[in-house]
């Protein structure tokens, strides 16, 4: 049995998809309203701020994926994703299951040193130290052998239906919709994106490769690109001209004053500054065989969709 938490999301459909596909038809969908993706799925209503509910979730599986998201809001994240880290590691500890979280970079510097498996935890923000401190509290534990983990680590989004990201959200959505396309800080800086679905095969083939574990892997992305070229490969595909606005930081932190989700977005923009570069080289070596989807495949996916 392999147990997908946060099972709604982008992310866990995509997971739970990867593992009918190629590993088990024994998988378990937990969430606060799980909808199940293959016939043979097992739901599982639970909240994972309450510890009875995460021990009946994970009791009975091999191996759990956290893939728990929340909306971008900080003391959400403060008062959630501490009690959900700390109750799901225990569950998992109590019932020998293996854990593989899915974590993101917000806790990395926000400058133009080259992000790498052991880069140190610089947190700038709210929801930035959430981050740090669930992913500390993992290690830890990975650290005094109580659990058998691993963390597929994965930089900015892109990618296809529910994928929720600055690049879905202020270049594709926008195209789609006849409107100018928004750009944050810069056009020609250097950027690390990964396609969601992408992401979600990394981390099912870390969680059934026993040697993984006990270690944090950079999940693997196709090359860095400028928004400037990113636009232009939308343009190619699409056949129409694309027009964007490269918006400067004050307009953001006027914006901040009067909309609480530009507020929260204020802690990830300085990273737009810089060329920010995610290297994932260890899960490359690791598996050669991976196959990394390209701008090209995605943009082409991503502009399909009806």
């Amino acid at each position: 049995m392999q147990t997908v938490l946060g099972s709604n999301g982008q992310i866990g459909q995509e997971i739970a998809k990867e593992i009918h596909k190629n590993y088990t038809k024994e998988i378990r969908l937990v969430g606060r309203k799980p909808k199940k993706i293959h016939e043979s799925d097992e739901l599982v209503a639970a909240d994972l701020m309450n510890y009875e509910d995460t021990y009946k979730a994970v009791d009975g599986s091999d191996i759990v994926y956290f893939a728990v998201g929340l909306p971008a809001d900080s003391e959400m994240w403060e008062n959630q994703f501490p009690t959900i880290m700390a109750n799901v590691i225990k569950a998992c500890q109590e019932t020998s299951s293996k854990l593989a979280f899915f974590d993101n970079t917000y806790m990395y510097e926000k400058n133009d040193n080259i992000q790498v498996e052991d880069s140190p935890f610089i947190p700038r923000g709210r929801k930035s130290q959430v981050r740090a401190d669930i992913a500390d509290m993992l290690l830890s534990a990975m650290k005094d052998e109580s659990i058998d983990a691993v963390i597929g680590r994965a930089p900015e989004f892109y990618g296809p239906d529910l994928t929720q990201s600055i690049t879905n959200s202020m270049v594709f959505n926008r195209v789609k919709e006849g409107k100018r396309a928004i750009v944050p800080l810069s056009d020609s800086v250097l950027r690390t994106l990964i396609w969601t679905p992408d992401a979600s095969r990394a981390l099912a083939l870390l969680g059934n490769t026993s040697d993984a574990y006990g270690e944090t892997w950079h999940l693997p992305t196709d090359i860095n690109i400028t928004y400037r070229s990113l636009v232009n490969k939308v343009e190619k595909i699409t056949g129409k001209k694309v027009s964007y606005t490269v918006v400067p930081m004050w307009i953001f932190k006027v914006g901040s004053l009067f909309n609480k989700q530009v507020k929260e977005l204020m802690e990830l923009l300085p990273r737009y500054k810089y060329d920010n570069i995610f290297n994932s080289n260890k899960f490359k070596e690791r598996f050669p065989d991976f196959e990394i989807t390209t701008f090209e495949e995605g943009i082409n996916k991503v502009f399909s969709k009806k």
